[in-house]
């Protein structure tokens, strides 16, 4: 990935010197916030309490305005699509820039993914608990480590620089982002004059290890839908029939298995793949990031980052269909199921989505009645490495890690960044984290590296210290 083609100055020595004091010496409250969020359990999925996420953005509303800097602090909800529904609270938080200085939003997520079967985890899942270096519970990380740092960096600059702030700060803390951001370009719509900034900080992202950050300058996009598959009008006795009938399950597992070729590379035409050169990592660091069992291959083809950066993936992330405990000697008229594709950068969702579902159509044996529906999309996004910004940063983060960051791609997606290019087109985007190889986000025993935490603070000060010098 190219460097930035602004080289800046380095921070005023003394300046860095006493943020770093301030965010030493606030780490201990830093975790124990951290820890009373991770108790939340603010899965915003449509099967869980939503009370837990009202609870979560409400301890998010008070923390933001303990730090004392905002003119305004609100927890606020946005409709979604033309049905009434609402969607998860968000936080909304507004100080107006002076004397010519930049406007920076801070953006994180209250939410959480669901935790899964509790017995996969080693601590339980939402009572937040540290071991040596690491605070593991669901959350820890992915996102609310980025919402303390958000908190703990302005609580440092407060610190540090005193209420008389230049540098103008918006800050949105996401409620759903979890479950597809569905409300979040009507959010955006409502409250754009409160957004509107110079430039936008998403700290949901990942570093290069636990000692070296980074700065996320690629991301996929995603295409999400139920796939249902029907082959019979009832279930019918699977030893009277079986063997001439062909029931949903086997049609389901044919239509799957042509979404791959033969070594796991995506076979479905019009999914395209970006031309782009990849740090290199090797397929022992592939194994052990991921857990991979011996024995068993990787799939894809071509450079391994080139496969989780820049290739298209297919995911069958969930299914419905009779449980072993449950099976009986039945052919299932109807199976469904979650597919969760990744984009690669330089397509859009709609397109890979037609893609997509031509292929499922097209590739249906035995003429099985497919069904398409809860569609998600969002768009890849490529960030402008140009920009003042990303100098401001890469120099920020350089502090406060000791280590120069490395620009990367990222398998994930964040939708909702295509939204705010759209709504804010003259920002500078910039996508950071607290994440590192083996924080395991979305899988049982997340964890958020404490190290790791506190020098995302730091560089995030240090970022907002410099803005607000800027003449």
């Amino acid at each position: 990935m190219s460097d930035s083609q602004h080289p800046v100055r380095p921070t005023d020595p003394r300046t860095v010197s006493e943020l770093a004091e301030a965010v030493h010496a606030g780490l201990p409250t830093t975790i124990a916030d951290l820890g009373a969020l991770v108790r939340i359990p603010s899965v915003s999925w449509d099967a869980f309490d939503p009370e837990h996420v009202r609870r979560s953005a409400d301890a998010v509303a008070a923390l933001v305005e303990g730090t004392g800097l905002f003119d305004q602090v609100s927890v606020s909800r946005a409709p979604i699509g033309d049905d009434g529904a609402l969607g998860q609270p968000a936080v909304l938080a507004r100080r107006a820039a002076r004397d010519g200085r930049p406007t920076i939003l801070l953006y994180a997520h209250h939410d959480v993914q669901p935790q899964g079967d509790d017995a996969d985890w080693d601590t339980p899942p939402f009572e937040p608990t540290v071991k040596g270096d690491r605070l593991y519970g669901r959350g820890a990380s992915d996102d609310k480590a980025g919402v303390m740092t958000h908190v703990a960096a302005l609580r440092a600059v407060r610190e540090v620089l005193g209420d008389d702030l230049r540098v103008g700060v918006s800050l949105f803390v996401e409620g759903e982002e979890e479950f597809g951001s569905r409300s979040f370009a009507e959010f955006l719509a409502q409250h754009q004059d409160d957004l509107r900034a110079d430039v936008i900080v998403v700290a949901d992202s990942d570093n290069w290890s636990t000692t070296v950050p980074a700065i996320t300058v690629g991301l996929r996009g995603n295409v999400t839908f139920r796939l249902t598959v029907r082959t019979l009008a009832h279930a019918s006795h699977s030893g009277m029939l079986g063997g001439a009938v062909p029931d949903a399950m086997m049609a389901m597992v044919k239509l799957l298995a042509t979404l791959h070729d033969d070594v796991g590379a995506v076979a479905v035409a019009g999914l395209t793949s970006r031309d782009a050169d990849h740090p290199e990592q090797t397929e022992q660091q592939l194994r052990d990031d991921s857990g991979l069992l011996d024995g068993v291959t990787p799939i894809g083809r071509g450079p391994i980052l080139s496969r989780v950066w820049s290739q298209p993936s297919i995911t069958v992330t969930g299914i419905d269909a009779p449980s072993v405990a449950n099976a009986s000697n039945t052919l299932s008229p109807e199976v469904s199921v979650r597919i969760s594709a990744r984009i690669a950068p330089g397509q859009t969702a709609d397109d890979a989505y037609a893609a997509l579902e031509e292929h499922l159509r097209g590739h249906a044996p035995f003429g099985a009645h497919v069904r398409i529906d809860d569609v998600d999309k969002g768009d890849p996004f490529l960030v402008d490495t140009s920009g003042t910004a990303i100098a401001d940063a890469t120099v920020a983060m350089t502090e406060g890690w000791g280590e120069a960051p490395v620009q990367t791609g990222i398998g994930g997606s964040i939708p909702f960044i295509a939204d705010l290019v759209r709504t804010f087109p003259e920002a500078q985007i910039l996508v950071t984290g607290v994440e590192d190889p083996d924080t395991r986000a979305h899988s049982p025993n997340e964890s958020q590296h404490l190290g790791v935490l506190h020098r995302a603070i730091l560089s995030e000060a240090i970022l907002l210290a410099r803005l607000d010098a800027r003449g």
